[in-house]
C-alpha cells in the first residue's frame, strides 16, 4: 500500500470517528433524506443557504465509515462555500467516483474528499461514498437558485 493510500485511509477513519457537521437538521431550511437498501445506510441532510452560501449544513444518519465519513468531508469542505462552487464540486466528486479506480486527477478544491478515490474501485461502495453528496443535492434542489 503506498503512502498516499494510508494517508487517505487515515482521513476517511479520522472523520468516521470524529464526524464533522453531524446534528439536529430540523433547524435547516431544507433537508432531504437518502437511503442505501443494498447495504441499509441512510442520512438525512439540511442545508440553509444564506447570503448565497451554504451555512451550515448539517446531518444525521447511520451507516459505514465510508459513508459517515464522506458525510464528514463534504459538511467541512462545503460549508460556507458559494452555492455554484459547491454544486461544482459535487460534480466533481460524482465524476472522481465514477471513474472506476481510473485515471482522475482530483483539484486542490476536493480536498480531504480525494481519500475517497480509492472508493471508485468498488462499485457497491460507490453508493455509500455518494449518499451524503446526493442528500445535499436534492436538498438544495428545493432552495432556489439566486439570479
Amino acid at each position: 500500500m503506498s503512502e498516499l493510500e494510508d494517508l487517505y485511509r487515515e482521513v476517511i477513519l479520522d472523520h468516521s470517528r470524529r464526524p464533522i457537521g453531524r446534528g439536529d437538521v430540523s433547524t435547516a431550511a431544507h433537508t432531504h433524506h437518502e437511503l442505501n437498501p443494498s447495504c441499509g445506510d441512510e442520512i438525512t441532510v439540511g442545508v440553509t443557504v444564506t447570503d448565497g452560501r451554504l451555512d451550515p449544513i448539517v446531518w444525521e444518519g447511520q451507516g459505514c465509515s465510508i459513508s459517515m465519513a464522506s458525510a464528514s468531508v463534504m459538511t467541512s469542505i462545503l460549508r460556507g462555500m458559494p452555492r455554484a462552487e459547491a454544486s461544482a464540486l459535487i460534480d466533481e466528486y460524482r465524476a472522481m467516483l465514477r471513474s472506476r479506480g481510473g485515471e482522475f486527477e482530483p483539484s486542490d478544491e476536493l480536498g480531504d474528499a480525494a481519500a475517497f478515490q480509492g472508493v471508485a474501485k468498488y462499485v457497491m461502495r460507490v453508493k455509500c461514498a455518494m449518499l451524503a453528496w446526493v442528500a445535499l443535492e436534492a436538498a438544495l434542489l428545493q432552495e432556489p437558485a439566486a439570479g
